[in-house]
């Protein structure tokens, strides 16, 4: 196989697990605060079921994406998720979290559900994630060189292997990395914008990728593949990446705790 295209390969890769590790750590502190009501036997239980139900959604979205992934329709649609995603996670978190922070987030307290309730809501929640994490993936990793390697689904082996590899790096993460992520998370608030300014942004390339098909060609295929599209892409999602990291306020260890 050709350097450049390991090289190429193994940055997708290496953004895949710093991306990976955002998302499932944003994802660990929803689980977390979806069980946190249950008695702690049954919290562990709750998220073990999660971690089950995260592995078997997250590969099942994978098989399923990789059959579709050269239909421009589920390409479309796949963009315009990941774009929806991003910009209402954005807009709760700025906007909304504004408006309770100024009405004192005095809300009245809500019925705990019960463990199985719980389970089912943190599976309904494991879905999604999955969807996201799969998506934000196979939209890296769909302009990739083909590497010649046999096919699954749709998908060359080279670029199913990278979203298999990011799939399963962000199932460790969940499982054994989450505290050091959701630290990082609460010392550094601004990464968490950033990595879903980074899906969007993932969004707009699968957009890019999905006017380029053949049976659309509203943009040139070489346009979509391009050195210069891929520089653009890159340069850009450096420049987020580091927004977050160095404009984020660092938290106090007082407002940490809190």
């Amino acid at each position: 196989m050709d350097l450049s295209i390991l090289l190429e390969y193994g940055w997708i890769l290496l953004v895949l697990i710093a991306l990976e590790g955002l998302l499932a750590a944003d994802n660990a502190l929803v689980l977390a605060i979806m069980v946190k009501h249950l008695p702690e036997e049954q919290r562990k239980k709750a998220l073990f079921y999660g971690l089950v139900g995260a592995f078997f959604f997250r590969f099942a979205s994978l098989f399923a994406i990789s059959f579709l992934v050269n239909v421009w329709q589920v390409q479309a649609i796949g963009a315009v998720y990941l774009l929806f995603i991003a910009l209402n996670h954005i807009f709760r978190k700025v906007l909304v979290k504004k408006t309770d922070d100024s009405n004192g987030s005095l809300k009245p307290d809500k019925k705990k559900s019960g463990f199985w309730t719980t389970v089912f809501k943190v599976e309904l929640a494991d879905i999604a994630f999955a969807v996201d994490s799969i998506l934000a993936a196979v939209a890296l990793a769909v302009a990739l060189p083909d590497t010649g390697l046999p096919k699954i689904g749709g998908l060359d082996g080279g670029k199913f292997a990278v979203i298999f590899a990011g799939g399963l790096i962000g199932l460790i993460i969940m499982r054994f990395a989450a505290n050091f992520f959701v630290k990082l998370l609460h010392s550094k608030p601004g990464l968490e914008i950033a990595a879903f300014l980074i899906v969007g942004w993932v969004g707009v390339k699968l957009a890019v990728y999905t006017l380029a098909h053949p049976d659309l060609a509203i943009l040139s295929e070489g346009f979509a593949k391009s050195p210069e599209w891929k520089m653009t892409f890159y340069i850009v999602l450096i420049l987020i990446a580091a927004g977050g990291w160095f404009l984020s306020k660092e938290k106090s260890p007082q407002s940490q705790a809190e």
